[in-house]
């Protein structure tokens, strides 16, 4: 059972979960699959610029973030536009509906007019489209602002352990966080432990999303972090051995402290929104994000409490990117190459790191830039209840490949009782 709240206290949009299982996505991955990796067939930028003029491309991405709907829609389209591009965002639910979608025209043998054009992809998502062979792959190298992208930073070249090899443009950078109500959490934890800890003394308070939503799933990694004495235990490789070593810790961690979960344990929010709900509302005290920027303005327009602080967690946390992805059959692979590269100027990059538009971190190598380009980072609005990304990534835990998640989260559904 999930907790769905009645739409009169709702304060954003709620998506209905309407997702392929896993299996079935992996089935048809392995069925569409073509026989080659498909490379971009541009081989200077002017010839693409001149291709991508009059295009529409058709970006899918998550539709349940207000604050990137609408940078997207105010910032990112109407530059796309300057540029000969007509940006249209396709809002999903998941971003296994754009791949599924790409899986499934691929299959049907619509090898170059498909219907996506650009996704907002990172993880597992990824992993399963590089080994179906979805992806258009040797085109980033192509995008002149590329040349602000650190070429060693580890967060960019691998994605969740896949390596990206030019078949995905980055985005932006994010850091796991645990957010509280500082009014009613008086002695904050400072451990992930410590966050068990004060969940079993403080019954009902604390909760996460069931897995496999995302940030749940990222809260049942870092657990299995925790319990494994430090990331540097767990080996970033899946294997079936490591599982059966590593995980029961994890499950009885869990198992442990959800009797003193809200509602006893018995159920969980299905996703991110519910958990936010729940803490907006003041039933619970802490609540969990992936895109910690966003509680900047949840606290302003007074959606989360006042007091709300993120936790400051020793060990470090989850660090990733995400990253925009054009499908081996986009019919519109030039003009979602400008988008792409469009969304990495600075002047983007700059925008969508203010916490007032959406306070995304930026995927540039700052210290690369030019004097006058750094100090328009310099001069972005300081949120005061969101650390800067350099104090929240010290320390930062790097993501397992991206096999460790299905199978953790099947873990989680199979091990964690509830009603």
């Amino acid at each position: 059972m999930h907790f769905t709240p009645p739409s009169s206290r709702r304060k954003w949009r709620t998506f209905a979960t309407a997702t392929l299982a896993l299996g079935a996505l992996v089935a048809l991955a392995g069925c569409a699959a073509p026989s080659a990796e498909a490379t971009s067939a541009f081989t200077d930028w002017d010839s693409v610029v001149s291709d991508a003029q009059g295009q529409t491309v058709n970006l899918w991405m998550y539709g349940g973030d207000e604050q990137g709907n609408s940078y997207v829609d105010d910032v990112l389209a109407p530059a796309a536009a300057a540029e000969g591009v007509t940006l249209n965002r396709v809002p999903i639910v998941d971003t296994k509906d754009a791949l599924n979608r790409v899986l499934t025209e691929l299959q049907a043998g619509r090898t170059a007019d498909g219907s996506v054009d650009l996704v907002w992809v990172n993880g597992d998502n990824f992993r399963t489209g590089s080994e179906a062979g979805a992806w258009l792959c040797e085109w980033t190298p192509l995008l002149p602002n590329m040349r602000n992208v650190s070429a060693t930073d580890p967060l960019l070249g691998s994605d969740f352990g896949t390596p990206v090899n030019g078949c995905e443009a980055p985005w932006n950078k994010a850091q796991f966080s645990v957010a509280y109500n500082s009014d009613v959490v008086a002695d904050p934890p400072s451990t992930v432990a410590g966050i068990l800890e004060w969940a079993a003394s403080h019954p009902g308070r604390f909760t996460y999303p069931a897995p496999p939503d995302f940030t749940g799933s990222a809260f049942v990694r870092q657990v299995l972090y925790s319990v494994s004495g430090g990331y540097e235990n767990v080996p970033a490789a899946y294997s079936a051995e490591s599982f059966d070593q590593l995980t029961p810790d994890l499950y009885t961690a869990l198992s442990d402290v959800a009797p003193s979960l809200w509602r006893g344990g018995d159920t969980y929010p299905a996703d991110v929104d519910q958990l936010n709900q729940l803490y907006a509302d003041g039933q619970i005290d802490m609540t969990l994000t992936y895109g910690p920027a966003t509680l900047t303005r949840l606290v302003e327009d007074g959606t989360f409490p006042a007091a709300t602080k993120v936790l400051s967690i020793a060990e470090g946390t989850l660090g990733n990117a995400s990253f925009l992805a054009i499908p081996a059959n986009a019919a519109h692979a030039a003009g979602a190459m400008v988008v792409a590269n469009l969304a990495l100027s600075v002047e983007q990059q700059v925008a969508k790191a203010d916490p007032t538009r959406w306070g995304q971190f930026t995927a540039l190598d700052v210290a690369a830039l030019t004097p006058a380009e750094r100090q328009q980072f310099a001069d972005l609005p300081q949120s005061t209840v969101v650390p800067s990304f350099e104090v929240l990534s010290r320390n930062a835990n790097p993501e397992l490949s991206a096999e460790w998640v299905p199978a953790v989260n099947e873990g989680w559904r199979t091990r964690i009782p509830t009603r």
